[in-house]
């Protein structure tokens, strides 16, 4: 076939056209690829087991208030045990128990505590132990979290959820390999849906139906 010779096609054309398919395509392979990758990767989860906090009980604390009449009274726990477990990059292995003992409840009034740990309200002898165990913790906010868990006192279990706020961690300046973290909690019960206070003690006109719960406590751990 004869071209005039302004219309004789230039094999080089062909060429360049041949590669700048192949060049599109394999950009819109790469791009596809890149996309369905970026669907496809797992981010990284933190897969280390919470560490190991043990209660530093010269520097905490759990303690209550409620009234009698119209005064608040405060007291606290002398002697509990804690089980903590807990990572803020990994709540869903965390875990919270608290043991408090009953015989161990100090007012500033002796007579008051005996009466206190009588059967017409804790019943120490027959229930010696007040414990709270998590089944989860949430995170709320930035450094707020809630235990939700079951608490017994006496012969009664509730679900509560324990609100608690994480103070901070840090390395302890005065113990080598050691982390130190600060937890507090503060929280209300009625102290009537648990059967303390029986009797004529069941009125709140003299003792007062809620209390207020405080937890204080500084941590270590040598697990971090």
């Amino acid at each position: 076939m004869h071209y005039p010779s302004n219309q004789v096609p230039n094999p080089n054309t062909n060429t360049v056209t041949m590669n700048a398919l192949h060049h599109k395509t394999s950009l819109a392979l790469a791009l596809l690829f890149f996309v369905a990758s970026g669907f496809t990767t797992t981010p990284a989860v933190n897969t280390d087991p919470p560490s190991e906090w043990s209660i530093d009980p010269a520097h905490s604390q759990i303690g209550f208030k409620v009234t009698h009449f119209f005064t608040p009274v405060n007291g606290k726990f002398q002697e509990y045990e804690t089980d903590i477990y807990f990572d803020p990059e990994n709540i869903e292995e965390s875990r919270i128990s608290l043991t408090m003992k009953v015989n161990s409840i100090d007012t500033d009034n002796a007579k008051r505590d005996g009466h206190l740990q009588s059967p017409d309200f804790f019943h120490a002898e027959k229930y010696p132990e007040i414990t709270f165990k998590s089944n989860k913790i949430t995170r709320e906010g930035d450094n707020r979290y809630v235990a939700h868990g079951d608490l017994t006192i006496k012969d009664q279990t509730k679900p509560v959820e324990l609100p608690f706020t994480l103070l901070g961690v840090r390395e302890h300046p005065m113990k080598e390999n050691t982390h130190l973290a600060g937890i507090q909690s503060d929280f209300s019960l009625n102290r009537t849906e648990y059967g303390v206070g029986v009797g004529d003690w069941a009125a709140t006109l003299v003792v007062g139906d809620q209390v207020d719960v405080s937890l204080s406590l500084e941590l270590n751990s040598s697990g971090m």
